[in-house]
């Protein structure tokens, strides 16, 4: 069998990324069946007129990510399940085995040399590592037991004190005992699924939206609808037809600089969906894990609400730390003494040292500061990549004034997987658009981190994929 990859010796990046990108994009792509029998290494070497070192390698890196079996004496085989437990025929969802990269352990360990183009993570030049590194020497000077003790259940207190502060900004009018610090935003959406729904629950999700967030739901059993997400929010025609049709217990929003099209819920959508929460009787989940990218504070759900119909979620790790992994939750006293409970018994505690280091960043000022010259960058990120991408003729779902993200296409490209195949060569990669889709139907639209859109290879890659024929 001859694979249908594409490699390029004069682009940079080396033949063994090339070949270990090549064969896992082929095996995504479900063109491979389970057992299916790779190229010998020296069959392989001939084929495509390299030497048989970088195709040793590739094949060991590919058995160790999972994604092929040796068999002594026999050769290489497409293994009978890929990373994560995920059948090729595509009977379970493989999001959750994969993500940015292409799979969800390749977010850490892909070649570094490759261009993620679709990462989520803000490029590490870009974080004030200095000022993170002060502040942990000053928590090992001022408060050492914080490297050994468990946080209370609840939180650092001060570092809950500087976040009440914070959303006290947005209009949320809560006390610090109603927010519980969590290990990021997705032990925040763990915690509040263990609570609030069992398994056969219907919820409503955005589409597109958060990956991750599906398939955590999935691992919980709930049923999932999917409201198309519009310019404006989500489609509140959509919703008012299938809230005839269902139930839902919850649902999730992402109000401030969407992920993945980057757009901002509008008022009069933000009131609609208050209306037909009161209605109908669910619960929004409302995510805005990216408000700290905003300049010109808009209204949020909760505040509009004051918690009554809406759970808020926040995070500090998409801006300042993925690292430290602080994440919150916001609701009603009732509900957070709940998702206490729900906390000490599946994790016991948080992380002291992660909580104190956050805390001493917010009172010295350094966060703050970071932040203005994190926004500065990203506006700018951003507005030259949306012209670069117009300039190659692409389109762009949405312009927005901050955040990370933007989603976009080659008009006359039907289906994402083809872009994905064309950064390969070029050591680009790109999460196709079905990815984002909560039952992961085609699409033509791909994210893009605007930080990563100057980088010479992304304009090359912006260049070919419009080039592509229909």
């Amino acid at each position: 069998m001859r694979l249908q990859i594409q490699l390029d010796r004069d682009n940079g990046v080396p033949l063994t990324e090339q070949i270990v990108a090549g064969v896992t994009t082929w095996i995504r792509s479900r063109t491979a069946h389970p057992g299916s029998k790779l190229p010998s290494i020296r069959q392989f070497a001939a084929d495509y007129g390299v030497s048989r070192f970088p195709v040793i390698e590739a094949y060991d890196r590919l058995v160790s990510l999972g994604y092929v079996d040796s068999r002594h004496g026999s050769g290489f085989y497409v293994a009978d399940r890929p990373p994560g437990g995920t059948p090729c025929d595509g009977t379970s969802d493989p999001r959750r085995a994969e993500d940015e990269s292409g799979h969800l352990l390749q977010q850490f360990n892909h070649p570094g040399e490759t261009l993620k183009l679709g990462s989520g993570f803000i490029p590490e030049a870009w974080r004030d590592t200095d000022s993170i590194a002060q502040a942990i020497r000053h928590v090992l000077r001022t408060d050492p037991s914080c490297m050994v003790d468990y946080a209370t259940p609840l939180g650092n207190l001060s570092l809950r004190e500087h976040l009440q502060a914070r959303i006290a900004q947005l209009g949320i009018r809560a006390d610090a005992s109603q927010i519980v610090i969590t290990n990021g935003a997705s032990q925040a959406f763990d915690l509040l699924m263990r609570y609030m729904l069992k398994a056969g629950d219907t919820i409503f999700v955005e589409d597109p939206g958060y990956y991750n967030l599906y398939g955590l739901l999935k691992l919980h059993g709930v049923r999932l609808i999917g409201i198309p997400r519009t310019r404006s929010g989500p489609d509140l025609d959509v919703m008012q037809a299938q809230l005839k049709l269902h139930r839902p217990k919850l649902i999730f929003i992402n109000t401030v600089f969407h992920n993945p099209t980057g757009t901002t819920v509008a008022p009069p959508v933000a009131f609609r969906l208050l209306q037909l929460a009161r209605e109908h009787g669910f619960t929004i989940i409302e995510d805005d894990i990216y408000a700290d990218f905003q300049t010109d504070v808009t209204d949020r759900l909760a505040t509009l609400d004051q918690l009554e119909h809406v759970i808020y979620i926040g995070g500090l790790s998409k801006t300042l730390s993925s690292s430290l992994r602080i994440g919150y939750v916001v609701a009603s006293h009732a509900t957070i003494k709940d998702l206490v409970d729900i906390k000490m018994l599946t994790s016991i505690g948080g992380s002291l040292f992660a909580e104190t280091v956050t805390a001493s960043l917010l009172e010295r000022g350094a966060y703050r500061k970071y932040l203005e010259r994190l926004r500065r960058r990203m506006r700018d990120a951003l507005g030259s990549t949306i012209q670069t991408l117009e300039d190659c003729g692409w389109e762009v779902f949405e312009k927005p004034v901050g955040g990370k993200f933007l989603w976009a296409r080659v008009p006359h490209i039907d289906n994402a997987e083809r872009l994905v195949e064309c950064g390969v060569p070029l050591g680009v990669t790109v999460v196709p658009g079905n990815y984002f889709r909560p039952s992961m139907e085609v699409s033509p639209w791909i994210r893009i981190h605007a930080a990563f859109g100057n980088e010479p290879r992304a304009q090359a890659f912006f260049r070919a994929a419009a080039a592509l024929k229909p």
